[in-house]
């Protein structure tokens, strides 16, 4: 279960990095800092940390559900995103505001995930200062984040492909949380029913309609705007 944890931190940090692609330059490097004061910030509270307490969090099912439910959000977003950035929707009026806050929004999974590493690399590298590892560590997020942004930007300089990788990714991501937080517990249970034909019926019958009434507008609004 932990590299399949780990796996998913790896996605969330080549998302990130994807997602800052799409922003200027001036903006990824204050995103570097932010994680970079970020990072000095939170090692105090890392260097309390022990390998058991971690991997006792890792495995708390309940942490995890919810854990899947902040990951199911961000992926959320990240396909709005791409669906919007993609799709160009006539008459859409640009500046909305969740359109900018899809356009700002950089990822927040990120932070625990560079508390993980930074924990990680304490363990590595015991008998070091605790404070000079989070000051290389924060030195090396603030100048290689914005390094392989740029990076990104060279190899696939087509805006659309790019949207597309962030699109696989977060569906990566979205699958692989799920199933790092899989227990084997069934929350319902399936019950036996006899096979209901007139459920069945309705069923069929109502999408049929609603699928005539849905086509049947479609083709009249496009009427009315080509005799416009």
């Amino acid at each position: 279960m932990e590299y399949i944890i780990q796996i998913l931190m790896l996605f969330i940090g080549i998302n990130c990095v994807l997602k800052l692609s799409f922003r200027k330059g001036w903006q990824t490097v204050a995103f570097g800092f932010i994680c970079a004061v970020f990072i000095i910030s939170v090692c105090p509270f890392a260097i309390l940390q022990s390998k058991t307490q971690l991997a006792d969090f890792l495995n708390n099912t309940r942490v995890m559900q919810d854990a899947a439910v902040l990951i199911t959000i961000e992926s959320v977003i990240c396909f709005g995103f791409c669906f919007f950035s993609l799709r160009e929707i006539p008459g859409r009026k640009k500046g909305k505001w969740w359109m900018i806050i899809l356009d700002w929004y950089p990822g927040l999974l990120i932070f625990p995930v560079l508390f993980y590493v930074l924990t990680q690399i304490i363990f590595s590298l015991s008998g070091t200062s605790f404070t000079l590892i989070a000051y290389l560590f924060a030195g090396g997020v603030l100048a290689g984040l914005p390094l392989l942004t740029w990076l990104i930007k060279r190899l696939y300089p087509e805006k659309e492909f790019r949207l597309e990788l962030h699109f696989i990714v977060s569906l990566f991501v979205c699958i692989i949380g799920l199933i790092a937080t899989v227990d084997g517990t069934v929350t319902y249970s399936a019950v036996n029913e006899t096979f209901n034909a007139k459920a069945i019926v309705v069923s069929a019958t109502l999408f049929a309609v609603l699928f005539l009434i849905g086509f049947g507008w479609n083709r009249m609004k496009w009427r009315i705007k080509k005799n416009k």
